[in-house]
């Protein structure tokens, strides 16, 4: 793709994914590709341009920090495209910056580290104004062993059992450089329960779904629905003796993605 372009450039956006059906275009629906290519189309008229993304988000997945690579015929101002970009994207789209980069550079295959947040609450009521940001759960959790859980998940596993799709002829050993749960201090607002919490990922690449199955396993942990050894067991490639669990998309966020140059 990169030889039918001569400009090359890295954008950093920040999104709230609450109203979208996901990054990845799909017809008739609004995603975060198909706005930012509709946004693109206006500012370019006629030139010929394409974007692609880092990673793909679920639905009403948000993003503090993520990133898509630009390939146009013709050189951009950078300060004064920004802002246009801004002038003419909705609300909760924020384009954060425009880099230059090479034509060597590829926006997936030079991801050195992506880092997403799970928030989530334990509950005894609902609390809706909270819901586009954290998975309020109602049931008591028992967070101490959630801690302790998700540190399993660090180191090199496989993690089959943590994602959807097929698994023929791919692998599905990932490294997750760290794994942890504590206490949330970042998203605070007068509408959240009084006390939340973050499940905190870290790995170079995720399949479908297995950050919010990872957190699913935590809840069920929470819940003293499964054990440690289930899930250390899961872990080991052998199938687990409990369902599935696709943690709520609302409360995932992507945090940060870091890239080797």
């Amino acid at each position: 793709m990169a030889s039918r372009f001569n400009y090359f450039y890295l954008v950093e956006i920040q999104y709230f994914g609450f109203r979208y059906h996901g990054w990845q275009f799909q017809p008739g629906l609004k995603t975060l590709q198909g706005m930012l290519e509709k946004t693109f189309s206006f500012l370019f008229e006629d030139r010929k341009f394409k974007i692609l993304g880092s990673g793909r988000t679920d639905a009403m997945v948000s993003a503090q920090s993520a990133y898509f690579e630009l390939f146009t015929n013709h050189e951009l101002e950078l300060d004064i495209f920004q802002k246009e970009l801004n002038d003419n994207l909705p609300a909760d789209i924020s384009v954060k910056n425009i880099s230059i980069v090479d034509k060597k550079f590829n926006v997936i295959k030079n991801v050195n580290l992506k880092t997403y947040h799970y928030y989530f609450a334990p509950v005894d009521k609902k609390y809706p104004f909270a819901t586009p940001f954290m998975n309020c759960i109602q049931h008591s959790l028992d967070i101490p062993k959630m801690k302790e859980a998700a540190s399993l998940f660090e180191g090199e596993h496989d993690f089959q059992f943590f994602m959807t799709g097929s698994t023929e002829n791919r692998s599905t050993v990932r490294e997750i450089k760290e794994s942890r749960v504590e206490e949330n201090t970042e998203l605070t607002a007068s509408f959240f329960p009084d006390e939340s919490f973050v499940f905190i990922v870290k790995g170079k690449g995720f399949m479908r779904y297995q950050v919010r199955m990872m957190m699913g396993a935590l809840i069920r942990i929470g819940r003293n629905e499964i054990s440690l050894q289930d899930i250390e067991n899961a872990l080991q490639g052998n199938p687990p003796n409990f369902t599935k669990l696709n943690a709520a998309a609302s409360g995932l966020m992507v945090k940060e993605v870091e890239f080797k140059f």
